[in-house]
């Protein structure tokens, strides 16, 4: 039979409160505890979002000169099929649709060839077959 006050934790005190801090060091714990959260805090979530925002600045700046650069060279080609055509409005105006169907042709290869967004059926990831 253990006292009224005493606590049985696996430990080997008689005594209430023999582990507890004293009132006076409380404002210091607590002033402890705010630096360690706020430093937690720091390290595990604005840490990472400021990696995260770089990451993707720089993927966003890099998707934007790839798509600058698409739009001129097809520009270009368009402008070479124009060229290649003979002199006449009908035959100008085919040369802008001729370059429009392939730029949307080579879209819908590139969207096509990109990640899937849909998730993987459980067969396929766990190789059983039915």
């Amino acid at each position: 039979m253990t006292d009224a006050g005493a606590i049985s934790l696996g430990r080997s005190y008689t005594r209430r409160g023999d582990d507890m801090a004293k009132l006076q060091d409380l404002p210091a714990l607590i002033v402890e505890f705010r630096d360690l959260a706020k430093e937690y805090l720091v390290q595990e979530t604005v840490g990472h979002a400021k990696k995260l925002g770089r990451f993707a600045g720089f993927s966003l700046g890099a998707a934007a000169l790839w798509a600058i650069g698409v739009l001129l060279i097809a520009i270009a080609a368009m402008r070479a099929a124009v060229d290649a055509l003979p002199e006449s409005p009908y035959w100008e105006a085919l040369g802008y649709v001729i370059a429009a169907v392939v730029a949307v042709i080579v879209a819908l290869a590139i969207i096509k060839a990109g990640p899937s967004s849909e998730p993987a059926a459980a067969d396929e990831e766990t190789g059983d077959a039915a």
